[in-house]
């Protein structure tokens, strides 16, 4: 993506209000970084609007009538130059939020995040890094290690036993909510070299995003 043009983002909610707040926020807050070039109140707008628009992240609502932001995530996600999705909920302690990172969302966000969060997050998503905020991680995970069974704690294990000792650092801090600049002063590396091992650790697990990365290192310590 071009440094010159700010990211162009689709947000997708059932609630006009809502998705007039989040055109204004983003754009004033991001101070012009970003640019809300669409909004779609169901999942069926929200794929036309995505064809129209030509968004690079969509946010995205779950619970909408007439199609809800899981399948729409799925659907946007196989279109030809498919922009990122970031599922935006209020977390109602079920798996929804998992099932829309198997969908191929990248990033995950409460609706109560600081305003601050929400922007640097959709900019994280639109650089390739995937977002999943502290406090989000914490009530994401909590629900994870909640709802376990010996089977898929036993299959993480057998997972996480596959990453060499760096990609499991870099690992265990992503499911605790840091990003990739975190990770990298953590660790004394730097932030390509974090990519690098964030991308290999997810190839060895076989998932395509950090929501997911934490969800099978949250189960492997249960």
């Amino acid at each position: 993506m071009s440094a010159e043009r700010p990211v162009r983002v689709l947000v997708v909610d059932d609630d006009p209000l809502l998705c007039s707040g989040l055109e204004f926020l983003l754009g004033e807050g991001s101070r012009g970084a970003l640019s809300v070039v669409g909004t779609a109140h169901n999942g069926a707008e929200a794929i036309e609007a995505v064809l129209a628009h030509r968004p690079d992240v969509v946010l995205m609502d779950i619970a909408m009538p007439v199609m809800d932001g899981l399948e729409a995530t799925a659907r946007i996600r196989e279109l030809p130059g498919a922009p990122e999705v970031v599922i935006v909920t209020t977390f109602d302690a079920n798996d929804e939020p998992i099932r829309a990172a198997a969908a191929g969302a990248s990033g995950f966000l409460l609706k109560s995040e600081d305003p601050r969060e929400l922007i640097a997050a959709v900019q994280a998503v639109a650089a390739g890094e995937g977002a999943l905020s502290r406090r989000t991680a914490r009530q994401l995970l909590d629900h994870v290690g909640s709802d376990l069974g010996s089977r898929e704690r036993q299959a993480a294990h057998a997972l996480v036993a596959r990453l060499t000792d760096r990609e499991r650092e870099v690992a265990a801090l992503v499911a605790q909510g840091l990003g990739n600049g975190e990770i990298a002063a953590r660790l004394h590396l730097s932030e390509s070299t974090v990519k690098s091992h964030l991308t290999a650790a997810q190839d060895k697990l076989g998932v395509k995003n950090r929501v997911m990365v934490a969800v099978i290192m949250t189960r492997a310590r249960a």
